[in-house]
């Protein structure tokens, strides 16, 4: 599970520009952020049971790179849980788009300027 996980998650943010920086334990940890600051903030790890129903969203910087998400997280085997598009429910410049990951959590890439 956590080499699926691991494939997943780095294709579905790489149009982020987020990738595996640390893999302090081959095949069981690793720890996902930006290559120009070394600081990885999302990690991924093995465990008895996957985690699920969490909610993780990641900042986008403009409406380009959700869709490029979008597009890259369906690629990689996720489910499309909300296509690209503005969410006003939520205010009046939130541009998000959805995935479920292998393991049924919805991951989101959102930017929040109206244009």
């Amino acid at each position: 599970m956590f080499e699926r996980s691991k494939a997943f998650y780095a294709a579905a943010l790489a149009p982020l520009g987020l990738e595996v920086l640390v893999e302090p334990v081959a095949g069981a940890a690793c720890g996902f952020g930006s290559a120009s600051d070394h600081k990885p903030f999302f990690w991924i790890t093995t465990r008895d049971r996957a985690n699920r129903n969490v909610h993780l969203a990641f900042a986008s910087p403009d409406r380009a790179t959700v869709d490029a998400f979008h597009l890259a997280a369906l690629a990689a085997g996720g489910i499309d849980n909300g296509p690209p598009g503005m969410r006003p429910h939520y205010h009046s410049g939130y541009y998000g788009a959805f995935v479920l990951d292998p393991d049924g959590n919805n991951v989101e890439a959102v930017t929040h300027r109206g244009h």
